[in-house]
Protein backbone atom coordinates (compact mmCIF):
# COMPACT_ATOMS: atom_id res chain seq x y z
CA UNK A 1 0.00 0.00 0.00
CA UNK A 2 1.64 3.29 -0.99
CA UNK A 3 2.14 5.49 1.93
CA UNK A 4 0.40 8.99 2.24
CA UNK A 5 1.37 12.51 2.47
CA UNK A 6 0.23 12.46 6.07
CA UNK A 7 1.87 8.97 6.80
CA UNK A 8 5.23 10.14 5.53
CA UNK A 9 5.36 13.50 7.57
CA UNK A 10 4.47 11.93 10.46
CA UNK A 11 7.05 9.36 9.74
CA UNK A 12 9.37 12.26 9.67
CA UNK A 13 8.22 13.47 12.82
CA UNK A 14 8.57 10.65 14.38
CA UNK A 15 12.65 10.77 13.66
CA UNK A 16 12.59 14.92 14.26
CA UNK A 17 14.27 15.17 17.63
CA UNK A 18 14.47 18.67 17.51
CA UNK A 19 10.82 19.30 17.09
CA UNK A 20 9.95 17.23 19.30
CA UNK A 21 11.86 18.79 21.77
CA UNK A 22 10.15 22.37 21.25
CA UNK A 23 6.85 21.14 21.04
CA UNK A 24 6.39 21.69 17.23
CA UNK A 25 3.16 20.08 16.21
CA UNK A 26 2.51 19.21 12.63
CA UNK A 27 -1.22 20.47 11.60
CA UNK A 28 -1.35 20.07 8.23
CA UNK A 29 0.92 18.16 5.24
CA UNK A 30 -0.58 17.79 1.71
CA UNK A 31 1.32 17.71 -1.07
CA UNK A 32 3.68 20.20 -1.30
CA UNK A 33 2.82 22.30 1.75
CA UNK A 34 3.00 21.55 5.56
CA UNK A 35 1.89 23.72 8.57
CA UNK A 36 3.71 23.73 11.99
CA UNK A 37 3.54 25.12 15.47
CA UNK A 38 5.28 26.37 18.03
CA UNK A 39 4.59 27.89 21.12
CA UNK A 40 7.51 30.19 22.22
CA UNK A 41 8.91 29.72 25.78
CA UNK A 42 10.91 32.27 28.18
CA UNK A 43 13.85 29.79 26.93
CA UNK A 44 13.28 30.99 23.15
CA UNK A 45 13.82 34.59 24.08
CA UNK A 46 16.66 36.99 23.00
CA UNK A 47 18.29 39.89 25.29
CA UNK A 48 15.69 42.05 23.88
CA UNK A 49 12.66 39.62 25.25
CA UNK A 50 11.82 38.99 22.19
CA UNK A 51 11.65 35.67 20.37
CA UNK A 52 14.93 34.73 19.44
CA UNK A 53 15.56 34.87 15.41
CA UNK A 54 17.20 31.17 15.05
CA UNK A 55 14.08 30.28 16.70
CA UNK A 56 11.90 31.46 14.18
CA UNK A 57 14.00 30.57 11.49
CA UNK A 58 14.26 27.00 12.86
CA UNK A 59 10.47 26.63 12.81
CA UNK A 60 9.84 28.38 8.94
CA UNK A 61 12.88 25.49 8.18
CA UNK A 62 11.12 22.98 9.69
CA UNK A 63 8.19 23.78 7.91
CA UNK A 64 9.61 24.07 4.58
CA UNK A 65 11.27 20.58 5.03
CA UNK A 66 8.16 19.10 5.23
CA UNK A 67 6.95 20.75 2.60
CA UNK A 68 9.47 19.64 0.33
CA UNK A 69 9.16 16.14 1.25
CA UNK A 70 5.53 15.58 0.79
CA UNK A 71 6.60 14.20 -2.43
CA UNK A 72 9.00 11.29 -1.46
CA UNK A 73 12.29 11.64 -2.40
CA UNK A 74 14.52 12.73 0.40
CA UNK A 75 14.84 16.49 -0.02
CA UNK A 76 17.09 19.23 1.66
CA UNK A 77 17.67 22.81 2.15
CA UNK A 78 20.14 23.83 -0.41
CA UNK A 79 19.54 27.95 0.63
CA UNK A 80 17.17 29.56 2.54
CA UNK A 81 16.33 33.13 4.17
CA UNK A 82 14.31 34.72 6.25
CA UNK A 83 12.96 38.19 6.60
CA UNK A 84 11.95 39.19 10.49
CA UNK A 85 9.09 41.53 10.26
CA UNK A 86 7.34 41.84 13.88
CA UNK A 87 8.63 41.06 16.93
CA UNK A 88 6.77 37.64 19.06
CA UNK A 89 6.91 36.76 22.96
CA UNK A 90 7.30 34.15 25.40
CA UNK A 91 3.72 32.48 25.27
CA UNK A 92 3.21 33.35 21.78
CA UNK A 93 1.93 30.43 19.29
CA UNK A 94 3.39 30.69 15.95
CA UNK A 95 2.37 29.03 13.07
CA UNK A 96 4.46 28.18 10.04
CA UNK A 97 3.03 27.67 6.72
CA UNK A 98 4.89 26.29 3.75
CA UNK A 99 3.63 26.68 0.67
CA UNK A 100 5.71 25.18 -2.77
CA UNK A 101 5.76 27.39 -5.19
CA UNK A 102 7.92 25.36 -8.16
CA UNK A 103 9.42 22.15 -8.51
CA UNK A 104 11.30 21.33 -11.38
CA UNK A 105 13.80 18.64 -11.96
CA UNK A 106 15.83 18.17 -8.88
CA UNK A 107 15.25 21.72 -6.74
CA UNK A 108 12.07 22.90 -5.84
CA UNK A 109 11.16 26.46 -4.22
CA UNK A 110 9.35 27.48 -1.13
CA UNK A 111 7.71 30.05 0.73
CA UNK A 112 6.93 30.08 4.33
CA UNK A 113 4.81 32.43 6.15
CA UNK A 114 5.02 32.66 10.15
CA UNK A 115 2.35 34.26 12.03
CA UNK A 116 0.91 35.06 15.32
CA UNK A 117 -2.53 33.18 14.69
CA UNK A 118 -4.14 35.47 18.30
CA UNK A 119 -4.31 38.40 16.00
CA UNK A 120 -2.81 37.66 12.22
CA UNK A 121 0.13 39.26 12.68
CA UNK A 122 3.01 38.28 10.16
CA UNK A 123 6.08 37.28 12.56
CA UNK A 124 8.65 36.25 9.10
CA UNK A 125 8.56 35.43 5.60
CA UNK A 126 11.16 32.89 4.89
CA UNK A 127 12.08 31.74 1.77
CA UNK A 128 13.99 28.41 0.94
CA UNK A 129 15.45 26.45 -2.10
CA UNK A 130 15.08 22.72 -1.87
CA UNK A 131 17.66 19.78 -3.22
CA UNK A 132 16.44 15.76 -3.69
CA UNK A 133 19.04 13.70 -2.97
CA UNK A 134 18.01 10.48 -4.46
CA UNK A 135 17.63 10.14 -8.00
CA UNK A 136 19.80 10.38 -11.34
CA UNK A 137 22.32 13.50 -10.79
CA UNK A 138 22.94 16.71 -12.56
CA UNK A 139 25.34 16.54 -15.40
CA UNK A 140 28.22 18.24 -14.08
CA UNK A 141 28.57 22.08 -15.38
CA UNK A 142 31.33 22.46 -18.49
CA UNK A 143 34.50 23.26 -17.19
CA UNK A 144 36.03 26.23 -18.77
CA UNK A 145 39.29 25.81 -20.40
CA UNK A 146 41.52 29.25 -21.06
CA UNK A 147 42.91 29.40 -24.11
CA UNK A 148 46.71 28.51 -24.38
CA UNK A 149 49.17 31.58 -24.41
CA UNK A 150 52.62 32.09 -25.78
CA UNK A 151 55.16 34.03 -23.75
CA UNK A 152 55.19 37.12 -26.90
CA UNK A 153 51.12 37.57 -26.23
CA UNK A 154 49.90 39.44 -23.97
CA UNK A 155 47.52 38.18 -21.24
CA UNK A 156 45.45 41.26 -20.58
CA UNK A 157 43.63 40.95 -23.78
CA UNK A 158 45.10 44.20 -25.11
CA UNK A 159 46.65 44.13 -28.44
CA UNK A 160 50.10 43.37 -28.71
CA UNK A 161 52.52 46.43 -28.67
CA UNK A 162 53.66 48.03 -31.63
CA UNK A 163 56.97 46.94 -33.46
CA UNK A 164 59.70 49.86 -33.12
Amino acid sequence: MAETVRERAEAMLARDRTCQSLGITLDEAAPGRAVLTLRLTEQMVNGHGTAHGGYLFLLADAAFAYACNSHGPVAVAQTAQVTFLRPAGPGDELVAEAVERVRSGRTGLYDVTVRRPEDGAVIAEFRGQSVMLSGKPPAPPPVFEAPETRADQPTTGAPPPAES
